[in-house]
């Protein structure tokens, strides 16, 4: 998608640059000074549980919501001052999936094409319908699509355009094991391909297995920030024993479904 316009950073700083933000809804603290840096062309994971204030900084970033205090920059544009800078250079994908399921997997693509007035919006659907390995489903009514095909058509869609920082909020929630895996390899492609990533979860796996940089929030603020071998340092290190390895659940699951591996049926 060459021919598309790209936004071009402020600076080449990093991607995102977060200081002191701080955020209140009446007496509710929900950020109370959170700082951190994601680095271009990375994935990083903004790790916490239910209500630690993980999508009200996604909404900040995103010119959705205004800080009370403390300042945040994306792509080299103020959040306060240059909203207008800052989205040109994001693309927001909420926790579900936001597809028309009345129209085929292809014409969702066209139609957000059309909509921000690119060139080509039939080259470009077809080239994204490829990347996320959708060419088949392609005609398809989005309502016949698995989980992981409409997640995966969504995150599609939110590349029209080629904005370079994406933000996945909750980008798994409600998949099953299978599309879980699916949605991950379309993360890892976005980083290949140059994309600054920003995702929320509340899934320790799914930091340990996609983000180069991880954050903790934790109560309003960022309680740990480093890489999966930093973070783990942080931790006495552990007594080593030798037991057996037994399959999870999730191994037994794949096994079943089909990656390779069949498991007798001893009924």
């Amino acid at each position: 998608m060459s021919t598309e316009q790209v936004t071009k950073p402020r600076s080449e700083g990093p991607a995102i640059q977060v200081q002191g933000l701080e955020k209140s809804y009446r007496d509710v603290h929900v950020l109370r000074g959170v700082d951190f840096e994601v680095a271009r062309g990375s994935i990083f994971a903004l790790l916490g549980s239910n209500g630690a204030g993980k999508t009200t900084v996604i909404r900040i970033l995103a010119t959705l919501s205004k800080a009370d205090a403390g300042s945040a920059a994306v792509n080299g544009f103020d959040t306060a001052r240059e909203s207008a800078g800052v989205r040109e250079s994001i693309s927001l994908t909420g926790q579900f999936a936001a597809v028309d399921e009345v129209l085929s997997g292809r014409e969702n693509l066209v139609l957000v094409a059309r909509l921000r007035h690119l060139p080509e919006p039939g080259r470009i659907a077809d080239d994204l319908l490829a990347r996320f390995s959708l060419v088949e489903a392609a005609r398809r009514r989005v309502s016949t699509y698995s989980g992981g095909m409409r997640r995966r058509l969504d995150i599609a869609m939110s590349l029209i355009g080629d904005p370079p920082v994406i933000f996945l909020d909750e980008p798994t929630t409600g998949l099953d094991p299978q599309a879980r895996l699916e949605v991950w390899q379309a993360v890892r492609d976005l980083a290949g391909h140059g994309t600054t990533v920003l995702l929320t979860t509340q899934h320790l796996d799914e930091a340990e297995h996609l983000a180069d940089r991880i954050a903790v929030l934790h109560q309003g603020r960022i309680i740990a920030d480093g890489t999966l071998g930093e973070l783990k340092q942080l931790i006495p290190p552990a007594r080593i024993e030798y037991v057996e390895k037994q399959p999870t659940l999730e191994d037994v699951f794949l096994a079943i479904v089909g990656d390779g591996t069949t498991i007798k049926d001893t009924r």
